[in-house]
């Protein structure tokens, strides 16, 4: 896995001083499960509120959302704890197909852009779609 594209997603949507443990956390294979479950699950306190265009449960059911899929039609990284998305490299369209089925945190990295999913918890499931 080339580790640029995770290191790019870090520099361009985490706050500054949360970037070096979680760059590391996940590079480094042994701990990549649990880092992604734990950023997923403070995502809003770890993501610069600069780079959020969209979040809500159900950002991905509107017209926007599914507007920016469209329109950035590219092949995206995913990482997830769930072992069938993790280090996939699929189209953005895909990946939010198959994060919206996935029970577990998802993180879907483009070049200008990602999209978080935190774990499904009662009451629902916080989505971020970041932009540069």
């Amino acid at each position: 896995m080339n580790h640029s594209d995770i290191q790019h997603f870090v520099n361009s949507f985490i706050i500054k001083n949360r970037r070096e443990r979680l760059l590391y956390e996940l590079t480094t294979i042994k701990k990549r499960s649990a880092g992604v479950s734990r950023f997923c699950h403070q995502a809003r306190e770890i993501l610069d509120p600069s780079k959020i265009i969209m979040e809500g449960e159900d950002i991905d059911r509107t017209a926007e959302f599914k507007n920016f899929v469209t329109q950035h039609d590219e092949i995206c990284l995913v990482l997830s704890p769930d072992f069938y998305m993790d280090e996939r490299y699929l189209s953005f369209e895909d990946a939010v197909h198959q994060a919206n089925s996935c029970l577990d945190a998802v993180i879907i990295m483009g070049s200008s852009f990602a999209v978080v999913y935190a774990e499904p918890m009662k009451g629902g499931r916080d989505k971020f779609l970041l932009s540069e």
